[in-house]
């Protein structure tokens, strides 16, 4: 079949999200200015660059409390950072619990019952017990077509990664297997993985 968006779909369910799959979850915390914490998943999230080692995360949607966006997006404006928490698949219910839209003065890290740890590099909090955070600060953000749509870029200044995670000076993901968003209602566990040498290596 072909639709063209701008036309709607015969489907009763709109496939775009579930042809683009899988997702990376970004579990962004942020602080308002006030110094009040924030927590919230993020799926259209992923790395673009190496060198800086650079982010990006879009926020689709708004809040009546806040200024055409979200939390995250509005505590990034006034703080210019934010820091990127890895989802394991054991923590799906809490991530999905953050995911409730709730009052801006709302700590999430305590409505889900998780505890903050200070960054590093950042006044922020990370997410005690995740399998990796990356500290950043905000390069730009990005206001794209559609209402309230942005995109928040940002340059990574500290990461942290859990001890297990670490095997044979790798970073491996089957030590916790990452969460990631399918379409719908529908997400996934990476548990395998395999190698590809590319042909100019």
């Amino acid at each position: 079949m072909f639709y063209q968006p701008k036309d709607g779909h015969p489907l009763p369910h709109n496939p775009f999200n579930a042809i683009i799959t899988p997702r990376p979850i970004g579990w962004i915390s942020t602080r308002d200015a006030d110094g009040r914490n924030n927590l919230a998943p993020y799926s259209f999230f992923n790395g673009v660059a190496y060198a800086p080692p650079q982010v990006m995360f879009a926020s689709t949607g708004a809040k009546d409390d806040q200024d055409n966006t979200k939390d995250s997006v509005a505590n990034i404006r006034e703080t210019g950072v934010f820091c990127v928490n890895l989802v394991q698949t054991d923590m799906k219910d809490a991530m999905n619990v953050s995911s409730a839209t709730l009052a801006k003065d709302v700590d999430e890290f305590a409505h889900v019952g998780l505890t903050p740890i200070a960054c590093e590099t950042i006044n922020c909090a990370r997410i005690d017990g995740v399998p990796a955070s990356m500290e950043c600060k905000m390069t730009q953000i990005v206001q794209i077509e559609g209402a309230s749509n942005f995109v928040v870029f940002g340059e990574v200044t500290g990461i942290h990664m859990r001890d297990d995670t670490i095997v044979d000076g790798r970073f491996d993901v089957t030590t916790f297997n990452p969460l990631a968003r399918m379409g719908y209602r529908d997400y996934t566990s990476v548990k395998e993985v395999f190698e590809l040498i590319r042909p100019d290596d």
